[in-house]
């Protein structure tokens, strides 16, 4: 299947799925407490990526918990392209291929073809038609036929291993969502200011403050994720 030409990782790293059993034992920052709140309650997140990488700040969200409400805060805030981060086997069973088998992007960002709900949307684009879409794609029994290409919404396939293999905000999502004990699936979409330029720096502070949102680093993660990876290896010795 076309789906296959998506390069195998450079990075082999264990699922944040691995991880979950230890937020019962092991200590939990209090900044990434806050955003795995969220998630599960549904509200945004900022996620920035580290300064020398795109330099970037992403409102994530869970799939799972995603509202119309919250949709239209990605629209009205952000760059408008939604894009749905999904794990490699989620973009498998969906039989979603690459949107060019030749990845040329400078982070190797891995879009697949944009997607649609096959029913139960009109124009596809509103607020509303994006979270119906979001939640046809995610459902536990979706098949292929369940969507349709293209569309206005725009899948990401997360690389297995989460931050640990990629430093990416679609990365970094899927493993928030996990943490966060729901299905490994999320919406991003990038902040912008208002007049067309990408949210930076202290701006990013101020939206944050603004709208109540927890902030957090991939950088952050990664060290949490790798705290935990630590933490199995030792509860592994004394087996």
């Amino acid at each position: 299947m076309s789906f296959a030409t998506f390069p195998a990782p450079s990075v082999i790293a264990d699922s944040a799925s691995l991880d979950l059993p230890l937020l019962a034992t092991e200590p939990v920052p209090p900044r990434i407490a806050a955003a795995l709140q969220a998630m599960r309650d549904g509200r945004a997140v900022v996620l920035q990526d580290d300064h020398d990488r795109e330099n970037e700040a992403d409102l994530i969200v869970s799939a799972e918990r995603l509202s119309v409400e919250t949709m239209a805060l990605l629209i009205r805030e952000c760059s408008g392209i939604v894009c749905l981060c999904l794990p490699d086997e989620k973009i498998r069973a969906l039989e979603l291929p690459p949107m060019s088998v030749n990845n040329e992007s400078r982070h190797g960002t891995a879009f697949t073809v944009s997607i649609e709900a096959r029913d139960g949307v009109t124009t596809g684009v509103s607020a509303l038609d994006r979270v119906t879409t979001i939640r046809a794609a995610i459902n536990d029994t979706a098949k292929p036929a369940d969507i349709v290409r293209p569309g206005h919404v725009f899948p990401l396939r997360a690389q297995p291993g989460g931050v640990l293999a990629r430093r990416g905000h679609t990365e970094g999502t899927v493993d928030l969502a996990i943490l966060a004990g729901l299905k490994p699936a999320g919406v991003l979409c990038e902040l912008m200011n208002a007049d067309g330029t990408m949210t930076r720096g202290a701006d990013v502070e101020r939206f944050a403050q603004q709208h109540n949102l927890p902030m957090l680093t991939i950088a952050e993660l990664v060290e949490f994720r790798q705290a935990l990876a630590t933490a199995r290896e030792l509860v592994a010795d004394e087996v």
